[in-house]
């Protein structure tokens, strides 16, 4: 068994607890900063848990404090986790010089190249440490996730790669493409090398042509995202799987950004999206 987290902070919310943990990570090499919300529900039996992957700059108390989510994960019994997006504990040169790479920018994957291999293994961090961790002090019953912009990327790929572990998945304006968009060529290219044949396991359109599946997926993205013609491409994660035969519900929204008001507004249509799969 996993030493229990370290608690940073607790405080009452909803009739649950939101509290803050850190924990020295096998995978990272260091130590981990994440938030848990727990519902009353979960005093009285095990119930499931929504893990939260966020976008750049973003850290592991932005979801928490914007998202708008922890009324609705106490109404209908969910465990909310939202982890930190990059290594800070442990430092590479050069991981502060761009706001979209290194620091925050983790990306979910698991880094091959050097300097980053030591320490940026954010996807397996995600998909396996930390669940399994949660799993073993926390009253649990199932998985799903969730995430906006590079968490909705991270969202999409840890379902399609780990179906046995996380049975619903949503995301917000996710970057759908990585390996064809800037964000994801400089974050793949420095993570994983030159070579794009190995950036295919880590590009959730990518993972649906070559066959991966998973539960039927919600997309929310907003028609006046800044990022959306350059970064997003949410067209061709559809077309990718309504080829594939990939249950997708995409939804655009008029009129809303790449902001967290898209994701307080249409929040809870994504916990109950969760709940209709895990159930509560």
């Amino acid at each position: 068994m996993a030493a229990a987290p370290e608690s940073i902070g607790k405080h009452r919310c909803f009739d649950g607890e939101n509290g803050f943990y850190k924990h020295v990570s096998s995978e990272i090499g260091g130590t981990m900063t994440f938030t848990v919300y727990v519902p009353p529900q979960a005093k009285h039996k095990k119930v499931p848990a929504l893990l939260y992957l966020a976008g750049l700059t973003c850290t592991h108390e932005t979801f928490i404090i914007k998202g708008g989510a922890q009324r609705l994960a106490a109404e209908h019994g969910v465990i909310l986790v939202a982890p930190d997006t990059s290594p800070r504990d442990k430092r590479h040169p050069g991981d502060d010089e761009k706001w979209d790479f290194g620091i925050a920018a983790g990306f979910y994957v698991d880094a091959t190249q050097e300097p980053w291999k030591d320490g940026y293994r954010m996807g397996s961090y995600v998909a396996k440490e930390l669940p399994a961790l949660i799993d073993e002090h926390f009253p649990v019953s199932q998985w799903g996730v969730f995430g906006h912009s590079m968490g909705g990327h991270g969202a999409l790929v840890a379902a399609l790669r780990n179906p046995d572990r996380f049975k619903s998945v949503s995301a917000f304006a996710p970057i759908s493409t990585p390996s064809t968009v800037p964000w994801g060529e400089k974050a793949l290219g420095n993570y994983l090398g030159p070579d794009k044949e190995t950036w295919k396991e880590w590009d959730a359109t990518e993972l649906v042509k070559a066959g991966k599946k998973t539960s039927p997926i919600l997309i929310d993205q907003g028609t006046a995202d800044q990022f959306l013609a350059r970064e997003l491409h949410q067209h061709v994660f559809l077309e990718a799987c309504q080829a594939a035969g990939q249950p997708l519900t995409l939804r655009m929204q008029g009129g809303y950004d790449h902001s967290y008001y898209l994701m307080s507004t249409f929040m809870e249509d994504h916990i109950k999206h969760h709940v209709k799969v895990l159930g509560a």
